[in-house]
């Protein structure tokens, strides 16, 4: 089998699952302490928690805090419905690209989602008009269907010009590249060689959240319940490993990136080419049927779109928001590779495509 959907899930670092196994002890052991208890084995676990909190820190500006989440997806809904303006009622203006964790959210809220236009690369202007009384802004750094790296730094220092507050979806960016700065960012470990169930939300200092989970007031009190030592220790971990490999992980990426454009040099890339994150290759073929595809070539895990919403059967909004026609967005993939792919698989894997989409009945 050859794993190329690193925009979907990364494969599980065997440094963060070393990690996790001492959080995970059974009877006899010493790891298995409920971290917000007062004896030993409480604050030995209570150390865990706080070590990885660190290492999480670590990959965000300075200036901020940490809370540990389920994921990107509780992260996000904490930034955007515990806010004070969205809470008032405030316009939230989100990208037309933007994860549907945003986007839905946003158009849950009471003030309504403002949608920002990107242009045919998905890219926002950086001096695109925001709403009247704008709230809150919220932009993704990387895109998780097409890779185009947004122009948040100049976005965030507009958005605080007007008084409001800046969210960054930082998921696609976490461990690959310095986060941008904001107000609040949203990350997710498995993006980044970490285990699932557990992300984080980056909050800059002075700025204050109500929470939108209660109980008994753990992580500050702004996210009630139980922490997991071991999913936070793995975090921590597979956190701490991008950072050391960044550089590293960056330039295996960049070359599997070029073998791919030669491979796949008969397809059009969707979304920029210039400003995009290359560990994303989003490619399309007028006429291909791609659950064909799929069918065909079973022994390659690829996407036909965003895995979050691949099974809805409706065409993928951020191909047609990028000016795709439904057909278009029909007949696209996803390839997503990363640290653990190696390039005699993508080699492996583009014959497997390209064999099987030769046989729908293109030509050269």
């Amino acid at each position: 089998m050859i794993y190329l959907d690193y925009q979907a899930t990364t494969p599980l670092a065997p440094e963060a699952r070393e990690e996790m196994l001492r959080w995970l002890d059974g009877p006899g052991g010493t790891g298995f302490g409920n971290p917000h208890s007062p004896h030993r084995l409480g604050r030995q676990a209570d150390a865990a928690v706080e070590l990885a909190r660190e290492r999480v820190a670590a990959m965000f500006p300075a200036g901020g805090h940490v809370t540990f989440t389920s994921g990107a997806t509780e992260a996000i809904n904490l930034a955007l419905r515990g806010s004070e303006p969205a809470r008032a009622g405030r316009p939230v203006a989100v990208s037309a690209i933007e994860h549907s964790a945003v986007f839905n959210t946003a158009e849950a809220l009471s003030g309504g989602a403002h949608v920002l236009p990107v242009d045919g690369d998905g890219l926002v202007n950086p001096q695109v008009a925001f709403p009247a009384g704008v709230g809150v802004v919220s932009v993704m750094q990387v895109n998780n269907e097409v890779g185009t790296i947004q122009p948040v730094a100049e976005l965030y220092g507009r958005t605080r010009a007007q008084g409001a507050l800046f969210v960054c979806d930082a998921v696609q960016a976490a461990g690959k590249m310095p986060i941008a700065p904001a107000d609040m960012i949203a990350i997710s470990a498995h993006k980044f060689h970490g285990p699932k169930g557990i992300g984080a939300l980056w909050v800059r200092d002075g700025l204050e959240l109500q929470p939108i989970v209660t109980g008994g007031g753990q992580e500050g009190g702004l996210r009630s319940g139980t922490v997991s030592p071991a999913l936070c220790a793995g975090m921590g971990a597979a956190a701490q490993l991008a950072l050391e490999r960044m550089e590293e992980d960056a330039a295996h990426v960049e070359k599997l990136w070029n073998c791919a454009r030669e491979l796949f040099s008969d397809w059009q890339i969707n979304g920029s080419k210039r400003r995009r994150w290359h560990g994303n290759l989003n490619l399309r073929r007028e006429g291909l049927d791609v659950a064909r595809l799929m069918s065909d070539v079973r022994q390659v895990c690829f996407s036909a779109g965003s895995a979050c919403a691949s099974e809805s059967g409706k065409p993928s909004r951020v191909l047609g928001a990028i000016g795709l026609s439904p057909e278009q967005a029909r007949g696209s993939i996803r390839l997503g590779f990363g640290r653990y792919t190696r390039q005699e698989e993508l080699e492996e894997a583009a014959q497997l495509i390209n064999s099987a989409a030769m046989q729908q009945g293109w030509t050269n």
